[in-house]
């Protein structure tokens, strides 16, 4: 009688056991863009720590961009942090649960997670949807805060870690740290680079010469959090009277705004409905990018861009810019409120478009721009 194979959570722990120095660590952080780009730092910091390793992460396939070109295969310039990706349309889940693809999806990537052998997971997400999927892993080591976001979700961990920091950021290299062994370096963070993509973005600004680049993006999760399209605009004429060229991020959906900054500002600021690699590549370039508690904010403080910050009712101090400079303009009467509310808050309406070019002009003053 042939020997009975052993079970693959046993293959994978007796592996792990004689390969400690290609550790196998997989990071659960679904979405969306911006909480993807504040993980980012800590994970740089463990890839930069111990460059052996290999990284998994699962993500929602739209975000994949964040983290690696669609045809890159191992790490480099197109997949600089992770060694594979993992996909978890979980949105798509959720609105077909009992949908026969929605099940068998679930099941591949728990068969897929299970066959990579992680040796741990991290969850930097903190939500029940994301403890689940780590759970799916089959690793009886599961880090996350001892306080998430969902507070049921510290009952699928098996580690979990109390956390001090102020910003999301300083609270995922704590929990990095868990499993870092020696202290963590506050790096900033590495993002793919596309040819094509930084190709494009040449082509568009070399006929601006040697004009400086402003980045207006006036879109925003939910209404609350968007200060008025025609406040951006006002923004946009003072910063090209001081001689700087503006374009103007028209996400989905968001280009009726995008076209109210353009029509106000005598057609001489540039709507771009970009992709997500194109809007890396233009965000590595700009002197100043300005915008509201959104993703392409915190895209320009990863690329290390000095950004204004229009806050309302999320808290900067925890969502806020990080690691770059910046300024941040958020009214005293602002409270932290995340209901998805259609109109802009109130705090976030006593905020001027004099103050929003006075704290831009500081900025490209600083960094001697022009």
């Amino acid at each position: 009688m042939a020997p009975s194979r052993p079970s693959p959570s046993l293959l994978c722990e007796n592996e792990s056991l004689h390969t400690q120095s290609k550790f196998r660590l997989l990071v659960v952080r679904l979405g969306a863009m911006g909480d993807i780009l504040h993980a980012l730092p800590a994970v740089t910091a463990l890839r930069r720590m111990h460059s052996s390793w290999v990284i998994g992460w699962v993500v929602e396939p739209r975000w994949r961009g964040l983290l690696a070109a669609p045809a890159a295969t191992e790490r480099g310039q197109a997949m600089p942090i992770v060694d594979r990706l993992h996909f978890a349309p979980t949105r798509d889940w959720r609105a077909k649960p009992l949908n026969i693809s929605t099940l068998r999806g679930i099941q591949s990537l728990r068969q897929e997670l299970r066959s990579a052998c992680y040796d741990a997971v991290i969850d930097l997400q903190g939500s029940i949807r994301s403890a689940v999927v780590g759970r799916m892993a089959g690793h009886r080591r599961i880090i996350g805060e001892a306080a998430p976001r969902e507070g049921i979700a510290r009952l699928l961990f098996t580690e979990r870690v109390p956390t001090h920091g102020a910003h999301v950021i300083e609270q995922d290299f704590e929990l990095a740290q868990q499993i870092a062994g020696d202290e963590l370096e506050h790096i900033r963070p590495e993002l793919p680079v596309y040819p094509a993509a930084e190709a494009w973005c040449d082509d568009l600004l070399r006929s601006s010469g040697e004009r400086p680049v402003a980045l207006i993006n006036p879109g925003a999760g939910w209404g609350a959090k968007r200060w008025p399209v025609e406040r951006y605009a006002e923004v946009a004429r003072g910063l090209m009277s001081r001689g700087l060229r503006v374009l103007v991020n028209a996400g989905p959906g968001e280009e009726p705004m995008a076209d109210v900054i353009v029509k106000e500002a005598s057609g001489a600021a540039i709507p771009l409905a970009m992709s997500l690699d194109q809007l890396i590549a233009v965000s590595r370039r700009v002197a100043i990018c300005i915008a509201g508690d959104t993703g392409p904010l915190h895209l320009a403080c990863a690329l290390g861009r000095p950004v204004v910050g229009i806050y309302g009712p999320t808290d900067p101090s925890r969502n806020g810019p990080y690691g770059t400079n910046f300024r941040v303009l958020r009214s005293p009467e602002s409270r932290r409120d995340h209901t998805r509310r259609p109109e802009p808050e109130a705090g976030l309406l006593t905020i001027t478009p004099d103050q929003v070019l006075k704290a831009a002009s500081e900025l490209l003053d600083q960094e001697k721009v022009l």
